[in-house]
């Protein structure tokens, strides 16, 4: 049975070589191209402010994450999660080198690249004319992205996936899940927890049910 995750971060700023650091961490199983509905997501707390330009991106603020986790607090449970699986990102190596840099800290075995699968790459060599971005590949393949107001680790993760399938020419074979932005923040989806049910990708815009 083939087990890959998928994962998205969002961060302080650009440069995880520079002292930027984890915010948000989302992660999507898939067996066989199917969602298990297990999902891990958490919010950490940098221990530095954000950037503006980043908060303009996903609104997270410092305020709002003062209370957060640190990642030390979640890393264990991360690395449980992921387990062996293949690690599917789009511009993986953006989200590695900050999983990376976050690991290094704790003197933590590293994630390999090739671990990593990136759909960007795919996306460039299936679509070479673009746009290869997220919004334009829900947007070319029909994907309900209407939930993503701003960037958020987890619907991000979520709508990947779906991408992901579409470019690998397998068709999703459930829809309707609900991508309902949560409660507890100003975009983007709740606190960690694996779901105890499978769930379907994001609705097509087209599909027919």
């Amino acid at each position: 049975m083939l087990r890959e995750i998928v994962i998205d971060t969002e961060t302080t700023g650009l440069d995880a070589t520079n002292g930027d650091r984890l915010i948000e961490i989302g992660c999507v199983e898939i067996l066989n191209r199917i969602p298990t509905g297990r999902e891990f997501h958490h919010y950490l707390n940098p221990e530095r402010d954000v950037h503006p330009d980043a908060v303009a991106v996903h609104g997270l603020s410092s305020e709002f994450l003062r209370d957060k986790p640190l990642f030390k607090e979640i890393a264990g449970e991360l690395l449980a999660f992921l387990g062996d699986a293949a690690l599917v990102a789009h511009n993986a190596a953006f989200d590695l080198g900050f999983i990376n840099a976050e690991l290094g800290r704790l003197a933590r075995p590293v994630l390999a690249a090739e671990r990593m699968v990136d759909t960007l790459m795919l996306a460039r060599r299936k679509h070479p004319a673009g746009p290869n971005s997220l919004d334009g590949l829900c947007k070319r393949y029909g994907i309900d992205n209407s939930a993503r107001a701003k960037h958020g680790a987890l619907l991000d993760a979520l709508l990947l996936a779906a991408v992901y399938v579409e470019l690998l020419g397998e068709r999703q074979a459930t829809l309707g899940l609900d991508l309902a932005l949560p409660n507890d923040r100003p975009v983007g989806l709740g606190p960690g927890k694996a779901a105890q049910r499978p769930g379907p990708l994001p609705p097509r815009i087209n599909a027919t049910v």
